[in-house]
């Protein structure tokens, strides 16, 4: 009776151990799947910020304490035209060239972001440095953010310059209105002479008209909340009427215009269609030689459509020619005062190429032998 109940007892004490072992191993059991979503969920976290970091645009690379990189993303090495040589922040910021001191950022600028814009190449970029810290609040190293801001600064420098120019193109019209009317208000001028002046007048006020409605539809075309009304149009029609409205025009500067092709369809602006033909043939006209020739094509190519105005005028040089579609940009300004030009025909024709997709602008020019632009339509 009593091994029995020893035996019992034994068998008791197997059974809880059991159980406990049970137990443990359960919570064992448990605690591990919990690691493993937690590892999973951090391998995820860090994946994701892998992945953004990665494909961002702008430059990111963190520092720690000694200036050591912790991560650069490929868009860093790019913008500041990297290799794994400038491996800590004195080494990388010394060559490009800036003025940065690593413990400045981190202590004495009471956690706020500093900010440097610096040339770095051909590039210009926005730099900005902003220390990070542990769940402690304590200092643990610098974060770099590099923005590209090229394109920023060309349009704020091809702004300026616009505003300048326009200053400058409005004031001399204005100049000559003012100048020729005090002499006629004045009365020193003779009668010929107020016959001359008012000629003069009224030649700078049509110029003055022509500058400020090139301006305005420039102003226009910039827009890109307005939606454009893209159909079927007929170029072979719209460049036979340019054609017919700068017959004068070319008669007056001793130019032959014509036109060859076919009938051509294709899917754009009619309005700018006919401004883009237009300004182009008004161009050729005034740049051309007296006894020149302007020949309007509209055909196809390779199952391409397109439009093209050829002259045998003065040409452009080739140091010019990428620049010639700037808004007041002249190769010769004296002669495009002496025609009336405003400066801003091609302007206004590549902005109206770059709002139709599926058009492209091509330009070949030779000085002496003349000009020749294409636009292919797609």
């Amino acid at each position: 009776s009593a091994e029995k109940i020893t035996e019992e007892e034994s068998k008791e004490k197997k059974n809880k151990k059991k159980g406990e072992m049970s137990n443990l191993e359960n919570v064992f059991g448990i605690m591990t799947t919990e690691l493993k979503e937690k590892l999973s969920e951090v391998s995820t976290q860090k994946n994701q910020i892998e992945t953004i970091l990665l494909h961002m645009t702008d430059g990111v690379i963190a520092f720690d304490m000694n200036g050591e990189i912790i991560h650069i993303n490929p868009a860093a090495k790019t913008l500041l035209g990297l290799t794994d040589k400038e491996d800590t922040f004195e080494k990388m910021f010394k060559k490009l060239n800036i003025d940065v001191n690593l413990e400045k950022i981190i202590y004495l600028e009471n956690w706020t972001s500093s900010e440097q814009k610096v040339e770095v190449g051909n590039k210009a970029v926005n730099l900005f440095f902003a220390p990070f810290q542990d769940e402690n609040d304590k200092p643990t190293g610098v974060m770099v953010v590099i923005q590209d801001i090229t394109e920023h600064v060309k349009l704020d420098n091809m702004r300026r310059e616009f505003v300048a120019d326009v200053s400058h193109e409005l004031k001399t019209p204005l100049t000559s209105i003012s100048g020729y009317s005090e002499l006629i208000e004045s009365g020193m001028a003779s009668d010929g002479d107020v016959v001359r002046f008012a000629a003069e007048i009224h030649k700078s006020s049509n110029r003055l008209l022509t500058l400020i409605n090139d301006i305005i539809r420039l102003s226009e075309l910039d827009v890109t909340v307005r939606e454009d009304i893209f159909e079927n149009v007929n170029l072979y029609e719209i460049a036979e009427s340019c054609v017919d409205m700068l017959q004068m025009s070319a008669d007056k500067h001793n130019v032959t215009l014509s036109i060859k092709g076919s009938n051509r369809t294709v899917k754009a602006n009619r309005q700018m269609m006919d401004e883009l033909i237009y300004n182009l043939c008004d161009n050729a006209i005034r740049y051309n030689n007296p006894g020149g020739k302007v020949e309007v094509t509209v055909d196809e190519d390779n199952g391409k459509t397109f439009v093209e105005v050829k002259d045998n005028g003065i040409g452009i040089p080739k140091e010019h020619q990428e620049r010639i579609f700037e808004r007041f940009y002249r190769v010769d300004k004296s002669r495009s005062k002496s025609t009336g030009g405003t400066g801003l025909g091609l302007a206004i024709v590549k902005h109206i190429v770059a709002k139709h997709p599926n058009a492209e602008l091509k330009l070949e020019s030779e000085v002496g032998k003349g000009t020749t632009i294409r636009v292919v339509f797609n």
